[in-house]
This record gives structure tokens, sequence and C-alpha cells, in this order.
């Protein structure tokens, strides 16, 4: 995603011939850009907020032996869920199909969340 964010956004800003002013809001920067390029920076910033979680409950599940089976395929199937949203979001930002995915991939979560919170509780 960082990759098509900058591959799209930097094309664009040359494009618009769009200053950054770093005394401007960033919404203004943003707002200048076409929609399609923006998509890819809300992902991105997508990915920094939730898979955290993913990435801190994978490793507790790890530590704790519990690395296999059921963990490893819902682990897996986050991950795929998330690269699926990615895509949506970036290519076709269609809400209610990125929203289902989103949900999806949150119940996941929440199970391997609880699964983990079972193990070391």
């Amino acid at each position: 995603m960082w990759a098509w964010l900058y591959a799209t956004r930097i094309p664009a800003v040359i494009k618009s011939k769009i200053i950054f002013d770093p005394q401007r809001p960033a919404e203004e920067f943003h707002a200048q850009l076409p929609a399609e390029v923006r998509w890819k920076a809300d992902n991105y910033n997508n990915l920094m907020e939730q898979p955290t979680l993913f990435y801190a409950v994978v490793l507790t599940l790890a530590f704790s032996g519990a690395d296999g089976g059921l963990n490893t395929g819902l682990a897996w199937l986050y991950v795929g869920l998330r690269i699926v949203h990615s895509l949506v979001q970036a290519a076709i930002n269609v809400i209610i199909i990125r929203f289902s995915i989103f949900m999806a991939a949150s119940f996941v979560l929440l199970v391997m969340t609880v699964r983990a919170a079972y193990i070391v509780f």
C-alpha cells in the first residue's frame, strides 16, 4: 500500500501543481487530490490501526505456544481479508463491500483475541 500510495500521489501532486504549505491543515492538501488517490492514503492509515492489535494477539499466541492449528488458520484468514479490504478500498471503494470485509476481518480478530485471552488468563 505504501508503494501504491506514492505511485499515485506523487503524479497527482505534480499534475495538479499542488504546493504543500506546512502552515495549512493537511485536510486542505488532501482536498486537492482526486478521490481515487486519497483512497490509497486512507487505506494506508487504516493499516496502522487495527492490525497493531493483530500483531499483539499473534505474538501472544506464538509466545504461549498456541501458534498452530486453528489459530494459524484464523491469523491467515485475517491477513487475507485485510488484503482484500485494501484492494477494494484502494481500487473501487464501494463502502458496503469494504464494510462487509472489514466486519468479517474484525470478527476473526475478535475470535483470535478471545482465544488468546483464554490462554493467558
